[in-house]
């Protein structure tokens, strides 16, 4: 078997490397049976459009003869784990070796409309982050998904305060420059693309969600109801806690002080003003959550870059300086 050719330790050592549109990354883990089927129909969309484009696959550490199928597949960037490490470690490596000036994220499941990638770039006009937003659930467990992704989608909307029809989708396309600013946040597992959705709500990026189609997946699902799910709910509330702990640790601060005053003024009434000892406790549990929030916040503050990538604009118009008529009057005297 031949070895795999090393990529070279510069990227604009390839002829036009610094001029790419888009980079598609590809996380597979034991896709062998439809892969050439998606690569393809993926190369076909792309070379209808006007993009240029590279396709970036990262194979998780398949042990059914997928990386061996995609040695042969030719024009595609490869990168191999020998272990594998989680589709959220494939997509965050594949981020860092693209070279486009946007990512494309999908899958090679057969689920989502990877022939309309295009278009979902071109919806990508005025703004930093595009997310193809499932219009049904063809996933395994319905009985359990539906409910627990609506709940943190919800919850999720809420701490960041913006509508999210479709938290955990894997089809996007979002601007390089700025996802590399926290792709060393990204974790290991699925819970990946809600973070990058959260991560851009958060700082201030814009998000549109654009409504796909979703199909049954080809091949056997690698997501547990149970595992993933619990991994979402812990993320989201992870992300809120490092960038807007208030929206945690506010209300229910409120909640125990609401709960301490109204014992309290029961104790002073009922019991000839002598306050109980669990009513003393509940305040006191108030102001603690009232200062970790803030302690939480502050460290949030301080652990912040001092410099962010600007956000994509709608429309922009240079215009020139104006100077003082008597300065412009001075620089034109020979």
């Amino acid at each position: 078997m031949s070895s795999p050719r090393p990529e070279p330790a510069d990227p604009s050592a390839v002829e036009g490397a610094d001029d790419i549109d888009v980079s598609i990354v590809l996380p597979v883990y034991n896709e062998k049976g439809h892969l050439r089927a998606e690569i393809d129909r993926i190369r076909a969309a792309m070379d209808a459009s006007e993009f240029s484009y590279e396709l970036v696959v990262i194979d998780d550490g398949s042990n059914d003869g997928s990386g061996e199928a995609l040695r042969e597949i030719e024009g595609i960037r490869l990168i191999q784990f020998l272990t594998n490490r989680g589709s959220g470690s494939a997509r965050k490596f594949g981020t860092r070796a693209a070279r486009g000036r946007v990512v494309v994220w999908t899958d090679v499941d057969m689920s989502y409309p990877n022939d309309l990638i295009p278009e979902l770039i071109r919806e990508m006009e005025g703004y930093d982050q595009v997310v193809g937003a499932r219009t049904s659930e063809e996933g395994t467990h319905k009985v359990f998904r539906v409910p627990a992704k609506w709940f943190i989608r919800k919850l999720a909307s809420h701490l960041v305060q913006t509508p999210i029809p479709d938290l955990n989708s894997g089809m996007r396309a979002f601007r390089r420059d700025v996802a590399l600013q926290y792709v060393s946040q990204l974790p290991a597992g699925f819970s990946c693309v809600t973070t990058i959705t959260l991560t851009f709500l958060a700082h201030g990026y814009t998000v549109k969600y654009w409504p796909i189609t979703y199909s049954e997946r080809a091949g056997r699902s690698k997501f547990h109801w149970w595992n993933d799910t619990r991994r979402y709910l812990l993320q989201v509330i992870r992300m809120t806690l490092s960038y807007d702990p208030f929206r945690v640790f506010l209300p229910i601060g409120f909640l125990l002080s609401a709960i301490g005053l109204i014992k309290l003024g029961y104790d002073t009434t009922a019991h000839d003003f002598k306050v109980a000892i669990n009513t003393l406790l509940i305040l006191l549990a108030a102001f603690q959550v009232f200062v970790v929030g803030m302690l939480a916040d502050l460290v949030g503050r301080a652990t912040r870059a001092v410099s962010e990538v600007q956000p994509a604009a709608g429309y922009t118009r240079d215009a020139p300086p104006t100077f003082p008529p008597r300065r412009r009057a001075r620089d034109e005297t020979p």
